[in-house]
């Protein structure tokens, strides 16, 4: 793959093979952001699981202290009177049946969807269709609840979802190129703690295998695994 003259240039300030503490790595990224929009840093943590395995597949939420600084399009889907509460906490939507049809005509304008259980039966048939977008709600990451107004304030401060890809691989935003140095070591701390705790009993060997970070147009810098408590 063929990178651009900014990128090239980036590589060439830091050695691609050292392992660097947090605040060094996230430095490094943030000297690496030159384009002309903001520019997210991305995380990305390869786990010694089998993501087969069901109970090995790592999945969790973390309310980040700093956000990710991007603002956050939430869907209630939400009978009378939930859907009301939810448009008074924050929520961009609300209802049902207007927005089962919008999605199965093709609508994705969020980023987040928060159900309360009695309409999951009609949520669940957009499976197909939100599934592959990650926006499916699941009771475990707490979006699927009777206290929707609660649910929207803590996606809306920067409580994010992850869980592990099929190559093992957990994959997250944590923040903007442009926060300071300390708040996007905050963000990265917090989620490498919740992933470390979230260490299956039945995982076996090293768990944190690799740790990368990097802007959304710029190289991936690698942490030291010692930051966290990982065997």
């Amino acid at each position: 793959m063929k990178h651009g003259k900014k990128y090239n240039a980036a590589v060439k300030k830091y050695d691609q093979k050292k392992m660097y503490s947090i605040t060094d790595a996230v430095g490094i990224v943030k000297d690496s952001a030159t384009a002309k929009f903001s520019e997210s840093v991305d995380i990305a943590v390869r786990l010694g699981v089998d993501p087969k395995k069901a109970d090995q597949a790592v999945r969790g939420t973390v309310a980040l202290p700093h956000g990710i600084g991007k603002q956050v399009r939430v869907l209630v889907m939400a009978k009378p009177p939930k859907d009301a509460e939810a448009k008074a906490a924050g929520a961009d939507y609300a209802g049902l049946e207007e927005f089962v049809e919008k999605i199965k005509a093709g609508w994705s304008d969020i980023d987040v969807m928060i159900a309360t259980p009695d309409v999951m039966v009609e949520v669940g048939k957009l499976g197909k269709i939100l599934g592959p977008r990650g926006l499916m709600p699941n009771p475990k990451s707490g979006t699927v609840t009777v206290d929707v107004a609660t649910a929207v304030k803590e996606v809306k401060a920067g409580k994010i979802e992850f869980r592990v890809d099929k190559a093992g691989v957990v994959h997250a935003t944590v923040g903007k190129a442009n926060f300071e140095k300390e708040k996007l070591a905050d963000n990265i701390n917090a989620f490498l703690n919740t992933v470390v705790k979230l260490k299956p009993s039945t995982a076996k060997g090293q768990y944190i295998k690799s740790i990368f970070i990097s802007s959304t147009m710029g190289p991936g810098v690698q942490i030291d695994r010692a930051v966290v408590q990982s065997n």
